[in-house]
């Protein structure tokens, strides 16, 4: 009985501090709590990281191997042909994963759960990554297309290609991480002069490659960013070849519209990527310098990374504004359109300098 007692006595004692309003107010001041921290961390989780110097993050990771391969005579040769790009590689991912509030694309509870726009941002670079790592598996690292891929790079590479949603079984961060390990154990055997089973080749037809996959993405991201106001564009799909056909019949005359709740989405892609890119073609000026130097295609590789950095100036506004092309308001879709563009017509100069013999 005198259980029962009890529990009664405590059901009434919990009726009591409701009827006074204790339990309410400890409810209350809970949520308050949740969401002013929830509001902290969303505004320290939105910050866009800043550059680094890929020659200095080059630099230190020479050191790194030195200390790995135990030969203090080889540390001028630890930098090696290649050894920019893959550190390149490698930091940019480890930013994207290792910023504030970590990698937010897969969180299912807020406040990353919330945040759209550094989600998108990580997309950006992400799909940066990926080209690069795609790249350097395919091509780079690889003598002619009838030679052997390198064995590290034949893991890293699908491993960035995981979905960018997984929150368990597999994290999409556990993916990343190991596409991270792998490139740095071929970097570590390319850096090392008693080995010569990992190579990377600058030559002018491997940076063409990669650089016709970075013209594409740029073309198709400033498209994005110009639709913005909606445009009425006429379907040149089948231009310039009689004999064309497509799966489908298309209109003559399409409307192109980003819906707007999805603009600053692509702005945000559209610096993660520019941002990305910005470290890789610094990379590439290192270890293709000879190439750039014999095609004197050095100054416009420095213009197109210049371009690029002009994507990367602060946001003043509190939103992304969507104004009219010559309205009243900005539209920063379009400023960041006009920036893409032009380091996309240097990339296609660049590509045309590099084919000539």
């Amino acid at each position: 009985m005198d259980m029962f007692d009890r529990i009664k006595m405590t059901k009434e004692d919990m009726a009591d501090w409701w009827d006074s309003g204790f339990i309410p107010r400890a409810i209350g001041v809970s949520l308050v709590l949740y969401l002013l921290i929830c509001t902290i961390l969303a505004f320290m989780w939105s910050g866009e990281p800043s550059q680094f110097d890929v020659v200095e993050r080059a630099a230190k990771t020479k050191s790194s191997v030195v200390s790995s391969i135990g030969n203090n005579a080889d540390q001028q040769q630890a930098v090696v042909t290649g050894s920019t790009t893959a550190t390149a590689l490698i930091e940019v991912a480890n930013t994207m994963m290792d910023k504030p509030g970590g990698f937010l694309s897969n969180d299912i509870l807020p406040p990353g759960a919330l945040l759209d726009n550094i989600p998108s941002w990580e997309f950006g670079v992400l799909v940066q990554v990926r080209d690069l790592a795609r790249a350097m598996r395919e091509n780079f690292s690889r003598s002619q297309s009838q030679s052997t891929e390198d064995i590290d790079l034949a893991i890293a590479e699908p491993r960035f290609n995981f979905d960018n949603q997984s929150w368990i079984l597999p994290r999409s961060e556990d993916e990343y991480q190991e596409g991270i390990e792998y490139t740095q154990a071929y970097l570590l055997r390319l850096s090392d002069p008693n080995q010569n089973g990992s190579q990377f080749y600058a030559r002018a037809d491997n940076l063409n490659a990669w650089l016709a996959t970075v013209e594409t993405r740029l073309g198709s991201l400033s498209q994005r960013l110009s639709a913005s106001v909606g445009q009425k564009r006429l379907n040149v799909d089948l231009a310039g070849e009689a004999a064309a056909g497509q799966s489908t019949a298309a209109p003559q005359e399409i409307e192109v519209k980003t819906a707007w709740n999805k603009i600053d989405n692509v702005l945000f892609e559209a610096r993660g990527t520019t941002w990305a890119l910005i470290h890789f073609l610094k990379a590439i000026e290192v270890d293709f310098a000879d190439v750039l130097e014999k095609k004197n295609a050095r100054v416009s590789v420095q213009q197109i990374i210049r371009e690029l950095e002009s994507t990367q100036q602060a946001i003043w506004s509190p939103v992304v504004l969507n104004g009219s092309g010559f309205g009243l308001f900005a539209n920063h879709s379009l400023v960041m359109a006009s920036y893409v563009s032009r380091a996309n017509a240097g990339i296609i100069d660049l590509r045309e300098l590099l084919s000539k013999g």
